[in-house]
């Protein structure tokens, strides 16, 4: 169990690094979407670069933080009843979900996505639009988040079956069941 929760310390480390990726290309998107705004309004200049960018980076907000949004427990979930149970029910309903549906979509996603990237990238792709921009950074980001999200399910199991075998001091705040 030891060695399955460092690999699963290593996967966290990997998910934070790209998560300030996502952080930064936030920052950026903004900074771009206003600097294009005030330009086109000012200078009556506008390029399809400087809005293609700009979904370039919110792609790369999207995918690379979403596997860190299931790191800190921050996905979506319907909690109709969620609440409802006691934490060791709450970390078994998580790993029957993570292991059932999370597990086999991204290795679906992943499968699907890695040709169009890998397509684009080989013929050089560019966007149609005028001043537009090579395609495959932009695709890439899809392969890569599921990849990530992908690891990040694994980490999630490792820590929920070493939580449930009492052998994890990490938290996942777990609440009591509502009375």
């Amino acid at each position: 169990m030891k060695a399955l929760l460092a690999l699963s310390q290593a996967i966290d480390r990997v998910t934070d690094f790209f998560a300030v990726f996502a952080q930064w290309a936030v920052l950026a998107a903004c900074l771009i979407s206003a600097t294009n705004a005030v330009v086109r309004y000012t200078a009556d200049y506008s390029s399809n670069a400087f809005l293609e960018v700009q979904w370039y980076l919110f792609s790369a907000c999207v995918m690379l933080g979403a596997a860190q949004v299931l790191r800190v427990n921050e996905h979506v979930r319907v909690d109709v009843f969620y609440g409802r149970y006691s934490g060791r029910a709450q970390a078994l309903f998580d790993l029957f979900g993570l292991t059932l549906f999370l597990l086999p979509v991204m290795i679906v996603m992943i499968y699907y996505s890695w040709p169009l990237f890998w397509k684009m990238f080989l013929s050089g792709e560019m966007s149609s639009n005028a001043g537009g921009l090579i395609r495959w950074p932009a695709m890439l980001m899809l392969p890569l988040g599921f990849v990530l999200v992908l690891l990040q399910g694994c980490s999630e199991i490792i820590k929920r079956v070493a939580w449930l075998n009492d052998r994890y001091d990490g938290e996942f705040h777990y609440e009591r069941p509502l009375q």
